[in-house]
């Protein structure tokens, strides 16, 4: 069998060369991107955020070669180079603002020495320091490309913490206060899970554009069952010859699509579109189902979303002082109000549906305009398992671990033995933690339990 090319593990965009692993071109979004100048794109977790804001600053700190060589850009591109800022909150502490802005301004003289900007001054607030920084670029003459990643951070990790999240959410205001309208920047590209318009990005006047769910860039993360069908098709051709048990060169188109209708039943169903028109696969759950074909030799559909790490930092923050509300998730389209989703004020009172939303664990169902109803749903088998693997460890405090006896009941046993195993697990929590008050709520833990 030939060799194949190797799944990618990174965020690095220069690795896809460097150590020839498949890359997904992604660049005609990213050209798309670039012409709105101020952009701010939302994402659930493990969507590829990061690479392509890696993507964008080799784009712009290099040029075309090497690494675009093959790609859909590289005879349109012709622009010149320009200095990348690149600002990960993540790298920031998120308990303590005095921590938060010495690593803020630790990055800003970092940035100004690579850049030898003589007549920087350093400063000692955030706030002071970006002031200077554009100051310094002004003077020079030169503009400049600002990527900031998981903007967020610091505000998903107080949800529980009112005070700080408001010291933090002040900060943040001022900080984008200062980039607000600074004809320095070249380009400007704000990632995050969540969408706030208590922060000043999103505020009346301001020069950045939510593209989060604009149809021209509803793919430039995940993948699309075309790309899948295009760049993966020597997995594709290894995963049925495996179950067909026949060697790659018999593989037929058809064979080829059946493994990718039963992938798209689990992995795809994400749609970032608001003519609800484009849908895409979770692009880590692709990745860890190949690697998993490749390593194993056989076709394993695994829950590998949840399996790493199972509930978004900002979901399991929220969850320490709220509830879900199976109720309201067990209908396959769920009404929500089109205000609340594109406005949410706060994170600290937004709509539970509009966090699981933001989080992955729903996804439009419907097109995204005023005048029509806004719908939600799961977008496919392997995160509504999540849902129900993540409820049932709320509910019942523990994850499941069946022993093999256990395991032998519920597959073989009779109508009694199953009843008794469900009736074990009911048993092992307090009546206080879960009360069962009604039929409603006892069919529900049926279901999970299932």
């Amino acid at each position: 069998m030939e060799e194949l090319k190797e799944i990618a593990n990174t965020e690095s965009f220069t690795d896809f060369t460097t150590y020839n692993q498949i890359y997904v071109d992604k660049t005609k979004e990213i050209y798309s991107l670039i012409k709105s100048r101020r952009i701010f794109l939302s994402r659930p977790r493990r969507f590829g955020k990061s690479t392509i804001l890696d993507t964008i600053a080799t784009l712009f700190e290099f040029g075309l070669d090497p690494y675009f060589k093959d790609t859909w850009i590289y005879d349109k591109w012709n622009e010149t180079t320009y200095p990348v800022l690149r600002l990960s909150f993540i790298d920031f502490s998120v308990t303590n603002i005095a921590n938060f802005e010495r690593d803020f301004i630790d990055r800003i003289d970092t940035f100004a020495r690579e850049q030898k900007l003589d007549n920087f001054i350093p400063a000692n607030t955030a706030k002071l320091s970006l002031h200077h920084l554009f100051d310094a670029f002004r003077n020079q003459g030169q503009s400049f490309v600002i990527l900031i990643d998981e903007y967020d951070t610091q505000l998903t990790a107080n949800i529980n913490n009112p005070e700080l999240y408001e010291e933090f959410k002040i900060l943040l205001r001022e900080i984008y206060g200062v980039i607000k309208g600074k004809k320095q920047i070249r380009f400007l590209a704000i990632t995050g899970v969540t969408r706030l318009k208590d922060v000043t990005i999103f505020s009346v006047g301001s020069d950045v554009l939510d593209v989060s769910y604009d149809n021209d860039v509803a793919t430039i993360t995940g993948f699309t069952r075309e790309e899948i069908a295009k760049y993966y098709i020597d997995y594709l051709n290894l995963g049925v010859s495996l179950e067909q048990k026949k060697s790659i060169e018999e593989v037929t188109f058809e064979e080829r699509e059946d493994l990718l209708n039963r992938m798209a039943q689990e992995y795809n169903g994400y749609s970032f579109d608001s003519f609800h028109e484009k849908t895409v696969f979770s692009t880590f759950s692709v990745n860890m189902f190949f690697s998993s074909l490749f390593k194993f030799k056989k076709v394993i559909f695994g829950d590998y979303w949840y399996s790493n790490g199972g509930i978004p930092s900002i979901l399991a923050n929220y969850l320490k002082t709220h509830t879900i509300d199976l109720e309201e998730y067990q209908q396959e389209e769920i009404n929500v109000s089109y205000n609340r989703f594109v406005n949410p004020t706060s994170l600290l009172s937004m709509d539970q549906k509009v966090l699981m939303t933001q989080t992955g664990y729903l996804t439009l169902k419907s097109v995204l305009m005023e005048t029509e109803p806004l719908l939600v749903g799961f977008p496919n088998k392997e995160v509504f398992r999540a849902l129900v693997r993540l409820s049932f460890v709320e509910i019942f405090g523990f994850e499941i671990l069946l022993s093999r006896k256990s395991r032998n009941n519920l597959e073989n046993g009779s109508n009694e033995d199953i009843k008794n195993e469900f009736i074990s697990i009911i048993q092992t929590t307090p009546y206080d933690h879960n009360p069962i008050a009604n039929e409603s709520v006892l069919r529900l833990l049926v279901y999970m339990f299932f």
